[in-house]
């Protein structure tokens, strides 16, 4: 087993006033040679926006984009037609593919929101565009992890163009637990929305987050009540 270890603090940070924003890895105005990805895993921004502020239309092309809400509620509209809100417990899933517009915003004129945006390279460049909403009850994810995108279609969970799966779990102080890898070759990167965890002697708190890569599966201890995310994607 390899692990990397990248602790909350040592995250980029940009504020801007209406964004206050923590990076995982590198983005806009912050770069860390040794923070460019995780495997295929570009991006992981923790975003915190305030009331009716966002981001303007914009481009994307060729990038699946995963988008967490924690805290608040996003409104969302983009050149392929949709439009909507997305609320805690909603995920948001569109794969970029030849090419979109896309707008986020705030939906609130009076509480902050708090989300996670992530970026994977795809699997296979210039698809159509596509989006999806669905979700996921806090009952789904107590006491396990609940996938919530696949690379494989079905009812229950979004799709990605890409052999990832993204797995959310809600965890009780005391709780052992394990998380075995989906495909060979990939990693998973784990990170600790709440709470506090040891993965392999490591002590995780919130926001902290811990790559995995070459082994087939690992437990978790969990020290304080956790929300964890797995983003399990190839390395190469």
């Amino acid at each position: 087993m390899k692990t990397i270890f990248h602790k909350a603090s040592d995250r980029g940070h940009a504020h801007q006033g209406w964004l206050n924003a923590h990076y995982s890895f590198s983005f806009a105005g912050y770069y860390d040679p040794m923070k460019v990805q995780f495997g295929l895993l570009r991006v992981l921004n923790d975003d915190i926006i305030a009331p009716g502020m966002g981001f303007g239309a914009h481009p994307h092309d060729n990038m699946e984009i995963v988008t967490i809400p924690l805290r608040g509620t996003l409104e969302h509209k983009d050149s392929m037609g949709n439009i909507g809100v997305i609320r805690p417990n909603e995920i948001q899933a569109m794969s970029a593919g030849s090419g979109l517009q896309h707008s986020e915003y705030n939906h609130s004129k009076t509480e902050d929101i708090n989300l996670l945006q992530i970026w994977v390279f795809p699997k296979v460049e210039n698809i159509e565009p596509r989006y999806q909403q669905r979700i996921f009850s806090e009952e789904d994810k107590q006491g396990k992890f609940k996938t919530i995108v696949s690379p494989v279609k079905s009812a229950d969970v979004m799709w990605i163009n890409q052999d990832a799966y993204f797995s959310l779990g809600n965890f009780d102080v005391d709780t052992k637990t394990s998380y075995t890898i989906q495909n060979k070759g990939n990693g998973a990167y784990v990170f600790i929305i709440e709470g506090s965890v040891f993965i392999d002697g490591q002590e995780l708190n919130k926001r902290d987050a811990l790559g995995i890569w070459e082994t087939e599966n690992f437990n978790i201890d969990v020290i304080s009540s956790a929300k964890i995310l797995i983003i399990d994607v190839p390395m190469k």
